[in-house]
């Protein structure tokens, strides 16, 4: 064992606190119907598609036999959240994250000092994996179903208009679709 981690160990055994780094939040687990579940699902939907159903914070990959895997995602607040048809139409590896400039109007406080972008990384509001929604025409919508470095954002709605899943979780789902699957937003139903 190396000097950092006889250094770690011990601080855990003697539950020494740490301070926590800006990329590092207190152990945060999600409840265990929150976690990535295979499911059935009605035969109508084809294999190799996402459903989205924002007021269930649950996202869907279909699959093959009409089954799928359901993922609980956090999406947009209300007035924010957009609801369509959509294509993947790019995908990034701990993603370059930029606001849109209807973000900075909307708050300049918060996004201002981003309007050059962040670098992908563990700070960067994308997390470590992005999909990136375009429309019919093939043009980028700057909706993105991506990872969160706050995993207790998931199952709410907090964010700009896209749908974000723990960092793991996007991760398994980004290696799952590929460019070119139809992304479906069902309505978000204000209550």
């Amino acid at each position: 064992m190396n000097r950092r981690g006889f250094i770690t160990g011990i601080t855990a055994m003697l539950g020494l606190a740490r301070p926590i780094s800006a990329h590092q939040q207190a152990a945060f687990a999600l409840p265990g119907d929150f976690l990535p579940t295979l499911v059935n699902v009605p035969s109508i939907l084809a294999a190799g598609e996402i459903h989205v159903f924002p007021n269930e914070f649950r996202l869907f990959l279909t699959l093959p036999n009409s089954r799928a895997l359901r993922y609980t995602v956090g999406v947009g607040k209300p007035g924010l959240y957009h609801s369509g048809l959509f294509t993947v139409g790019a995908k990034r590896k701990w993603p370059r994250w930029k606001p849109t400039q209807a973000m900075i109007k909307r708050n300049p406080n918060a996004y201002a000092q981003y309007a050059d972008g962040i670098p992908g990384g563990e700070d960067n509001p994308l997390g470590a994996r992005a999909l990136y929604l375009f429309d019919a025409e093939g043009h980028d919508t700057y909706l993105r179903i991506h990872g969160t470095n706050k995993p207790r954002t998931i199952g709410t709605a907090v964010s700009n208009g896209c749908a974000r899943l723990t960092n793991d979780h996007v991760a398994d789902l980004y290696e799952r679709v590929p460019v070119g699957a139809p992304v479906f937003l069902y309505d978000q139903v204000v209550v």
